[in-house]
């Protein structure tokens, strides 16, 4: 544990700093049946690892479903987020009627330490905000990636990440369950370099596209 620690203070110290992408975080785009969609969650949503929201999952995720659909879309992210703190972002959001609700969130609840059993709650509070405040959407969470394979961290430390991340999962999807609304997306990408930001943490731009594709590809098939 002290050698964790250690490396942890190394890591938030040492590593890049990168931005939150520029752009629109609100719009609407393309023809066809009618999509309200929210995307909400950390620094992942908030395109963390390239510089246009373009190129980033709102982006391309937009892009994809607006090919046959007229997409009413907003993106709520900051960087930094953990469940606990996305539950006020939520609450802050005016009521509104939503279709689809993506979330990307976990990553700061695996390295701030948040307790399984608080963890779960979040998840639980997390649904329930947006069944209430936005039509019973169908809400798709986006699993927390293998942290074990993040570049930017050391090792063990990026081992014991991994192990957290990997728990913090299974009760995502545990607690899903109880949901009809509701269900955990894992995104199948091999986490090569390339699929990685400079800091070795966030998403590249080829990440961004190969998880907005299977966001698309989950959507539209729940639709």
């Amino acid at each position: 544990m002290p050698i964790l620690l250690l490396q942890a203070v190394w890591v938030r110290v040492s590593m890049i700093k990168l931005p939150e992408a520029l752009g629109e975080r609100s719009g609407t785009a393309g023809s066809g049946k009618k999509i309200n969609l929210l995307i909400i969650g950390d620094s992942a949503s908030a395109g963390v690892g390239t510089k246009a929201q373009k190129n980033a999952l709102s982006g391309q995720l937009v892009a994809n479903l607006a090919t046959n659909n007229t997409v009413n879309w907003q993106l709520v992210a900051t960087t930094g987020l953990t469940s606990t703190a996305l539950i006020s972002e939520i609450e802050n959001i005016k009521n509104q009627r939503f279709d689809f609700v993506l979330v990307s969130i976990g990553v700061n609840d695996v390295t701030g330490l948040t307790k399984q059993h608080q963890w779960v709650s979040n998840i639980k509070t997390i649904v329930d905000l947006c069944n209430v405040k936005f039509d019973n959407p169908k809400v798709l969470m986006t699993a927390i990636p293998p942290m074990h394979l993040f570049t930017g961290l050391l090792q063990p430390l990026r081992w014991w990440l991994g192990l957290r991340a990997k728990k913090l999962n299974e009760l995502m999807t545990l607690t899903s369950t109880d949901y009809n609304q509701c269900s955990v997306l894992t995104i199948n990408m091999p986490f090569a370099p390339q699929y990685l930001a400079q800091d070795g943490f966030h998403p590249s731009s080829l990440a961004y596209s190969v998880w907005a594709e299977q966001v698309a590809k989950a959507l539209k098939t729940s639709a």
